[in-house]
């Protein structure tokens, strides 16, 4: 769907597209309650937070709609004895996995299982005997802290190799020719929204919700946020 007709829409859901009437709609108004609509909506559906309660990958749907945000990047890792560290990519927004191919001595290299844990049980982890990262049963874990991604050995392993897929950051769409207020610089392309138009729709319902409660229009903003969220 082309920037215009989301605009064009938005103004439609507002009742502005003629009168505007109340205040004024800016172009950088839509574009930044449109991104932020995006955002939201994305994390409602990987936590379940959605009308269904469906999660990441919990249905048809859900694996549907946000595959185009699923994405692998290779970690360049820096090792620390017992650990090897990566800083997580800048558009990284929630984990999926980590996989890694490790290797020990005259060995072959394998693939390692590789599991999340929490930072505050490190200690117990690398303590416990069927919890502590082993080259012989293929098992290890990593924990997410400082924006790095932090893959345990406990010195029983070299790891060879490892990337990271992850839900990224959605791509915030730009009006050309709208000047953002917070730098003053006018956009000078447009970038389109990413997503499949019957998704842009419901995010469109968010946005005209975000801008009607900015705005005070009560009809508008009940009405847009029960339909984004019945079509969810």
């Amino acid at each position: 769907m082309l920037n215009s007709a989301i605009v064009i829409k938005i103004q439609q859901r507002l009742n502005k597209l003629a009168s505007q009437d109340y205040d004024n709609i800016e172009c950088w108004q839509v574009v930044e309650s449109f991104n932020k609509a995006q955002v939201e909506w994305v994390r409602r559906q990987l936590h379940g937070m959605n009308l269904l309660k469906e999660g990441d990958e919990q249905s048809t749907r859900r694996k549907d709609d946000l595959q185009a945000l699923l994405v692998t990047n290779v970690l360049s890792l820096t090792d620390k004895k017992y650990y090897y560290k990566s800083t997580l990519p800048t558009d990284y927004m929630q984990w999926k996995r980590v996989d890694v191919y490790a290797k020990k001595g005259c060995c072959d290299k394998r693939r390692m299982t590789v599991y999340l844990a929490e930072e505050g049980n490190l200690n117990q982890l690398l303590k416990d005997k069927m919890k502590q990262p082993s080259f012989e049963w293929g098992e290890t874990f990593a924990t997410l802290i400082n924006n790095e991604v932090h893959i345990y050995t406990n010195e029983d392993f070299e790891v060879d190799f490892a990337d990271v897929v992850y839900y990224r950051q959605p791509t915030h769409i730009q009006i050309q020719g709208c000047v953002d207020p917070y730098t003053g610089v006018a956009t000078t392309a447009n970038v389109e929204c990413e997503f499949k138009d019957d998704i842009i729709e419901v995010i469109i319902d968010d946005a005209v919700s975000i801008l009607a409660g900015d705005i005070e229009s009560i009809n508008q903003y009940s009405r847009n946020s029960e339909t984004a969220e019945r079509n969810n």
